[in-house]
């Protein structure tokens, strides 16, 4: 099993089950999307740029769906989150129940056409 895979498997719930789900949410919308283990979370990268990272925040009672470049994101801006970081911008959820997939989905979108400039 791969170490980013692990990461996943081993969260506690609900950790396990969001990061699941958006890990689904965003291989099905990008399909030649490459999960790697980077910084000790789990790292997917599109045409080898970073691009959206997954982290479980233990502390904070959160995952973290972290768009790289989310500051340049125009989409949903009120539903993500920078606190003090230059470039990233996220997605926080507390219970799977809080997904939304078409927004999910739509932001993953825009970050592809991002990266394609």
């Amino acid at each position: 099993m791969k170490p980013a895979e692990e990461y996943i498997l081993n969260q506690p719930e609900p950790y396990r089950s969001i990061l699941l789900h958006v890990q689904a949410v965003i291989e099905l919308n990008v399909p030649e999307i490459k999960l790697f283990y980077k910084y000790k979370i789990p790292f997917y990268y599109y045409n080898n740029k970073p691009f959206i990272y997954l982290n479980a925040s233990h502390k904070k009672h959160y995952v973290d769906v972290a768009f790289i470049r989310g500051y340049e994101l125009t989409l949903h801006q009120d539903q993500l989150t920078g606190e003090g970081r230059t470039l990233v911008k996220s997605l926080r959820y507390k219970r799977l129940e809080e997904i939304d997939n078409a927004v999910l989905e739509e932001l993953i979108q825009a970050q592809i056409l991002l990266l394609k400039k």
